[in-house]
């Protein structure tokens, strides 16, 4: 039986997660800022008021977790807003890059005491951070945070493979949740769940640091 920590766990494809993870015979500690009734009736472990771009949040979940082992840690956690060529809104954009990029790798350096030899590390990224399939131009400040991401996942690789923990940067697909304003032409939470935990039960020594698509596909940087 092994042990998840997922972030922004209370909708979406973090609820999806802890779902199917309990369903398989897994633990979970969930963690958000507010729990949803959903969450609730899981019966997972919730740890609530957690602010990932908050160093203080982060310590109290840290003392909180003291004598737990994680075998995988899963970044969700994100936030999407929309910024064109005519608003470049620099607010915006670093509030992306701190709770996008930042946050999650402060928390993961935060709690790596509580990973082991075997862990795994999840950061749930997109294909929007893609410099290569970049064909729509726009976004720029979830385009540029999730690029930060991806690049903070892939040093993550490097230098915790001594320590055999092992890292995977992972594209959830387009899924229909209310980050993409339910969008027909999305894949459900179920499907693309599905599909990042065969991705996170396949990493290891060989394949860590590696950008996937749900489905398998190797993305290009």
């Amino acid at each position: 039986m092994s042990n998840f920590l997922i972030t922004g766990s209370n909708r979406g494809i973090g609820l999806e997660l802890c779902k199917q993870i309990v369903a398989r015979g897994d633990k979970v500690i969930a963690t958000c800022r507010k729990a949803s009734s959903e969450l609730k009736n899981l019966g997972v472990r919730i740890e609530e008021d957690v602010d990932i771009s908050s160093e203080d949040s982060l310590n109290n979940l840290k003392q909180k977790l003291l004598g737990v082992e994680l075998d995988c840690l899963i970044n969700n956690a994100g936030i999407y807003e929309f910024n064109s060529i005519d608003d470049l809104d620099q607010e915006s954009i670093i509030r992306q890059f701190v709770v996008n990029a930042l946050s999650p790798l402060s928390l993961t350096v935060s709690l790596k005491s509580l990973l082991k030899r075997s862990s795994k590390i999840a950061f749930i990224t997109s294909r929007m951070g893609s410099i290569g399939d970049n064909s729509s131009g726009s976004s720029y400040g979830y385009r540029m945070s999730k690029v930060a991401l991806s690049m903070a996942g892939k040093s993550l690789a490097r230098d915790l493979l001594k320590d055999e923990i092992y890292v995977a940067i992972l594209h959830p697909g387009l899924v229909s949740t209310r980050m993409t304003g339910f969008t027909q032409y999305g894949i459900s939470t179920r499907e693309s769940v599905n599909g990042l935990l065969k991705r996170i039960d396949s990493l290891n020594k060989n394949n860590t640091g590696t950008f996937w698509h749900t489905n398998g596909e190797i993305l290009p940087w």
